[in-house]
């Protein structure tokens, strides 16, 4: 695919990879019409030194955290957080009595603290989650013997059909990461259908949660229990309001055109490596307007 968008690259006016590291040597010297958005992770050592060899390539990141590990010359255009179509997870004003768990049964999701938050609070907890090849050893020794206990459910893994009515139905999400997590998409998920956030401040959460108005960011057990017991009070249509405010597909598509308007600005301009600080892109209107030609393949994905 790569080597077919590289023959074709003259037909485009941007080319926008989400593949993370694999275009930076093929395109590197058309970085100046390229932007790459990264996805994963970037605290493993092995993609480090791509990244340090092609410093030219624009990046996006899905939040600022995500840019932390990364060498101090890389190429940032801007951070743009995930976006979810608002009727995905349509809101829900009333809420439920369980707290949810939706994800991997995985070391790093920790499981085994959302089943002990449960406990000390006296609340049900349904877990929603896969469990992958490689973790069926930590969930057998780890997991599976917490889950014999009366006010925790494991439903397994559910369709996106069911999701919405899983974390609607919640009192509150629990999100109790022990990794430098790039963006957690379900937090969001859950706060499109009004439901409050329980979290660690790790990774993109101090981002994405705002503390006591679409969740509690906690930083031990018992607090997190205690936030449980108390974030009923916490008024749904005010966390649905901070979704609709920072992370709806609109906005998401508003920040990407900005970021394509100023690629193309820079591409314009005697000097094409420009390090930007971390902020996010400016407003549209800020921005100079795309021209006329080619228009319609201005944002063109391979």
């Amino acid at each position: 695919m790569l080597r077919e968008v590289r023959r074709r690259a003259d037909d485009f006016d941007i080319i926008h990879f989400h593949v993370d590291l694999l275009p930076q040597a093929l395109f590197h010297d058309l970085a100046h019409k390229c932007l790459v958005t990264l996805h994963g992770r970037l605290d493993l050592p092995d993609a480090l030194p791509l990244y340090k060899a092609y410093p030219e390539m624009p990046l996006v990141s899905i939040s600022n955290a995500q840019r932390r590990p990364m060498p101090p010359n890389a190429n940032w255009l801007a951070t743009i957080p995930h976006g979810l179509v608002s009727h995905v997870c349509p809101f829900n004003p009333d809420g439920g009595g369980y707290l949810a768990f939706l994800g991997r049964i995985s070391p790093e999701k920790r499981p085994d603290r959302a089943i002990e938050i449960a406990k000390r609070a006296g609340i049900p907890l349904k877990l929603a989650a896969k469990v992958d090849a490689v973790d069926i050893a930590y969930f057998k020794t780890e997991i599976e013997p917490l889950l014999d206990h009366p006010l925790v459910e494991f439903i397994g893994e559910i369709g996106e059909t069911q999701k919405s009515e899983f974390l609607g139905n919640a009192r509150a999400l629990l999100f109790p990461i022990d990794w430098p997590e790039p963006f957690g998409l379900v937090m969001i998920e859950a706060m499109s259908a009004g439901t409050p956030v329980i979290a660690w401040p790790n990774g993109s959460v101090p981002e994405v949660i705002a503390d006591g108005v679409s969740g509690r960011i906690v930083g031990s057990i018992d607090a997190a229990a205690g936030a449980a017991r108390q974030i009923a009070h916490m008024d749904r249509r005010k966390v649905r309001a901070e979704f609709e405010r920072r992370f709806t597909a609109e906005r998401m598509a508003d920040a990407h055109i900005a970021a394509y308007r100023l690629l193309l600005a820079r591409a314009s301009a005697p000097t094409r490596l420009v390090v930007l600080p971390m902020v996010p892109p400016a407003a549209p209107e800020l921005l100079p307007r795309l021209g006329n030609k080619r228009r319609g393949k201005a944002a063109r994905r391979p």
